[in-house]
Formats: structure tokens, C-alpha cells, sequence
């Protein structure tokens, strides 16, 4: 893959998915991440013991493999007076730092941008957090599960009013992971900034501002009309207007998606595919209005032929359709998808208990059509001796260093 952030250096002083996240694409793409963990616990996602019921193993934790491959681990207590020296001593070799403690803790633990940039004035300083860097809220904490899902209105969105309450977040790290890519973009935004002007930036990424885009068509909708979308609950058939768009079940339990947005030129070829060629044929189908208004019929036609035969059945009749349809696939379905396959869409990197290689989730981004050679996540501390060593550190001064438990 063409490393097109090779020669840029990122100093990550952050914990969890969101921020991290960044720190892994910018990884993927060539940049050297040195990540800062502290030097007994590490990184606060590693004490994690289970995901979604599901108990983690720590040397094959793809919820810490995800957001952290390429990177090297160093052990710094940044609570202390030497810690915090090693912090500027690394900025100084850096080009971008990355964080996502609170403004609190960054005052607290000298961290923050004037104290970064006392040290290296052209460093670009990337924060990520919860709700901004603006406003009464900006030193409060938060997860993707509440601001980026619940009061990004996802949660709300996502569930039909019949059923009362919101649906919990489905997906770990999914707004986190979402973000990161926005923090990794306007990282490169900057550093061409820089490149250009001589002029280091600061930039934020907040949890929140991440749901508001995601989620901006509608947003502006309910803003302009003061319609509220909201999801429906699951039928087989159409959505009100178009037989074309909805979800239909199959025999056994599957579900096709169609998402046909302009159904006239392909009325023949879908009830072709469907077996019911003579309804091409019925009158109140004809023209291109004639599907839309008699949609409900339509849709029953549809509802009715899909559910005759299974989701492989339909897997493979619909390949040669003209118009947009989609598999609904579970998660675990997406790792045997021969087209994200084909475009490199899983890598796949060493595991720590030396068995079968993980397998993890490329960026969304790719260069010359090349995929992503990555690294595997490193182990708390795992790199700290050579890279302080790699720094310009004496031996002595690592081990005095050591002695007072400034690094690990």
C-alpha cells in the first residue's frame, strides 16, 4: 500500500476506541503512532473482561486490536513531573498530538496545547471528545453510547415508536469508530495545512458533532418540515409510496432489501426476476406513475414471491437484477461477502497467543487499490526501552527513569 503518512510522527495520549481509532488509520496509512499507556495499567480498554456478554481473551481482544494495530506501545506515568518531561521530549520529534482527556485533566496533568506547543510550536494538536471543546458541557465525559447514539438521536431514531423506550447501541465502538475516521481526515487536512502555510492548527472531533453528521439529512429535514423520522416497524413489504423500497422476508427467515428509488424502467426486469412477469403487463402498473400509485398492491405481489423460495435462492436470482437490492446480512455473514473480500476489506494481523492470526476491519480508505499491511496491536509498554532508546536516551537515564516508576 502506498504509505502516504510515512515520515509523519503522532504522539497518542489517549485511551479507549474513539481517539485511538484515529491513531490506527493514521497507522494503516504510514504515519509512526506512539501510543502512551500507563506504565502498570495501560490502556483502560485493556482491563475489559467481557464485550456484549461475550468474555475476552487479552492476547486475542479484538476490541484493543481494532483501534490499535501498527502502533508502538510506550509506558509513561503522566502524572508525574518525569513523565510529563518524556511527554514534551517526544512532542518535540512529533507532528501531530493526539488526545482525548478532558480539559480538566489535560490542565492537570500539563498536557494541554499551550504546554504541547511550549515544546514544539509547529505540532498540531487533535482533540477528541464526548461534546466539544465549547460550552458549559466540555469537561464532561462521555461514550459513544450516549453521545454519539442516545443524545445524537440515533437511539431514538432507530426505534419504532410502537415499542416505547430507545434500542441500546448494537455495535460496540461504533460511533467511536465512525469519529475516528473524522479525526484521522482532519489530520491530513492539517498536516497539508501546515504544509502549505507553515501554520500547526488545532482540531476537534467530538462524539456528538460525529452523530449530528451521520445523521444530517434528517436532522435538516425535521429543522425544515418538522417531521421527525423515525424507524418503522419491521414488515415484509414496502415502504408507503414505492413497492420498490422496503424489506421483503423469504422462506426461511431471510430478508432482501430492495431500494429501487426510481422503480418505471425497471418494473419488467424486477417482477421478471421475481417469476411474475405477466404483472409488467397489468395495467395498473403502466407508466411511470402507475407502480407508485398502486403501490400497496404491488407490494403485496412482491411480499407474496419472495417469501416462495429461500434467501439463497434469492442470493444468487438477483445478482443479474438491474436495480438496487441488497442481502440484509448479519455482522458474522460480512466475513465471507466475496465483494468486500475482493476489495480487501479484512486484514489480518499477528495474534498475541501465537495462534491463527486475527483477523480485523481495513480503514474505509484505500490507495492504488492496494490493501492494508498492518502490524498487530502491541502489548502495554511493549516498545518503551527501544523507543527511548530510539529517542536518544542514555541506558542510565532509562533505568533511573524506571527506579522512580516514570516509565514502565
Amino acid at each position: 500500500m502506498t504509505r502516504v503518512m510515512e515520515g509523519v510522527r503522532v504522539l497518542e495520549v489517549a485511551q479507549f476506541t474513539f481517539v485511538p481509532a484515529a491513531g490506527a488509520v493514521l497507522a494503516d496509512w504510514g504515519a509512526d503512532v506512539i501510543k502512551v499507556e500507563h506504565p502498570v495499567r495501560g490502556d483502560a480498554q485493556r482491563g475489559f473482561l467481557n464485550l456484549t456478554g461475550v468474555k475476552l481473551n487479552p492476547l486475542r481482544n479484538t476490541l484493543m486490536e481494532n483501534p490499535n494495530r501498527g502502533k508502538r506501545s510506550v509506558g509513561i506515568d503522566i502524572s508525574t513531573p518525569q513523565g510529563q518531561q518524556l511527554i514534551y521530549q517526544i512532542a518535540r520529534s512529533a507532528d501531530v498530538f493526539l488526545t482525548n482527556y478532558l480539559p480538566s485533566a489535560r490542565q492537570k496533568l500539563k498536557l494541554d496545547v499551550e504546554h504541547i506547543r511550549a515544546a514544539n510550536p509547529n505540532i498540531i494538536y487533535a482533540r477528541g471528545s464526548a461534546f466539544g471543546d465549547k460550552g458549559a458541557e466540555r469537561d464532561v465525559g462521555g461514550f459513544d453510547s450516549t453521545a454519539f447514539w442516545a443524545r445524537g438521536g440515533l437511539a431514538y431514531t432507530s426505534t419504532p415508536k410502537q415499542l416505547g423506550g430507545a434500542f441500546l447501541q448494537p455495535i460496540a465502538a461504533f460511533g467511536d469508530a465512525i469519529g475516528g475516521m473524522h479525526i484521522a481526515g482532519g489530520i491530513a487536512a492539517a498536516l497539508y495545512h501546515r504544509e502549505r502555510t507553515g501554520k500547526a492548527v488545532e482540531l476537534d472531533v467530538s462524539l456528538l458533532s460525529t452523530s449530528w453528521w451521520a445523521a444530517g439529512a434528517g436532522i435538516c429535514q425535521a429543522i425544515e418540515t418538522g417531521v421527525v423520522p423515525q424507524a418503522r416497524m419491521p414488515i415484509s413489504g414496502a415502504a408507503p409510496g414505492n413497492p420498490f423500497v422496503g424489506n421483503y422476508s423469504t422462506s426461511d427467515g431471510g430478508t432482501i432489501h430492495l431500494c429501487t428509488l426510481t422503480p418505471g424502467p425497471y418494473v419488467r426486469d424486477l417482477f421478471e426476476h421475481l417469476g411474475i412477469a405477466e404483472a409488467a403487463d397489468d395495467p395498473r402498473f403502466a407508466g411511470p406513475m402507475g407502480i407508485l400509485e398502486n403501490w400497496q398492491v404491488a407490494s403485496e405481489l412482491i411480499a407474496a414471491a419472495i417469501a416462495r423460495q429461500t434467501f439463497a435462492y434469492w442470493r444468487e436470482r438477483l445478482r443479474t437484477f438491474k436495480g438496487q437490492w441488497a442481502l440484509v446480512q448479519s455482522l458474522r455473514d460480512l466475513a465471507g461477502d466475496e465483494q468486500a473480500l475482493a476489495n480487501d476489506m479484512l486484514i489480518e494481523v499477528e495474534a498475541g497467543d501465537g495462534g491463527a492470526p486475527l483477523k480485523l476491519v481495513r480503514n474505509p480508505v484505500q490507495f492504488d487499490h492496494a490493501p492494508v499491511h498492518a502490524a498487530r496491536a502491541p502489548q502495554a509498554s511493549e516498545h518503551t526501552e527501544s523507543f527511548l532508546l530510539e529517542l536518544g536516551l542514555e541506558w542510565e537515564k532509562i533505568e533511573s527513569l524506571k527506579a522512580t516508576g516514570a516509565i514502565a
